[in-house]
């Protein structure tokens, strides 16, 4: 078990940087999927999709991790804090994808809720695997690793 210490701002940005590369990728592989499926395939939309996602959601992801971060500080974290924080940010960036994509597709019909579904099970198992992973990674290394010496 890892214990839950401050980290900074830059690993907050850093680690933000990090899952909505894993989380857009995603993001447009069921858009292609789920439109391809429904015989309305496009590449330009699973784009746009995932480009506004990246943008938005990263503001979002931050200010998620902040909060989170005052939850947990110095606190023991378990698995099953892992999935409680796993479950709050999947509700709101669920929401998030239904709403964006169904904006981009000029509709809020199935296809965006099958979209929305379908990554609240891909983003849930890659979420808390990215969760568990960053908890590995020992603070200041990050720092020790852009800027040099770590002071």
């Amino acid at each position: 078990m890892s214990t839950y210490k401050k980290e900074s701002h830059l690993r907050s940005l850093l680690k933000g940087i990090s899952w909505r590369i894993v989380a857009t990728a995603d993001t447009i592989l069921v858009v292609l999927l789920i439109t391809c499926l429904t015989g309305e395939c496009s590449i330009e939309s699973a784009i746009k999709i995932g480009s506004i996602e990246f943008l938005i959601k990263f503001v979002v992801y931050y200010i998620h991790e902040r909060i989170w971060q005052k939850i947990l500080l110095n606190k023991e974290v378990t698995k099953k804090q892992t999935l409680q924080k796993t479950i709050s940010w999947r509700v709101i960036a669920t929401t998030m994808t239904f709403l964006i994509s169904g904006s981009v597709l000029n509709a809020f019909d199935e296809i965006a809720l099958y979209i929305a579904l379908t990554e609240l099970f891909t983003k849930f198992a890659l979420y808390y695997l990215h969760e568990r992973l960053w908890l590995k990674l020992p603070l200041g290394k990050i720092r020790t690793f852009f800027f040099g010496k770590k002071s």
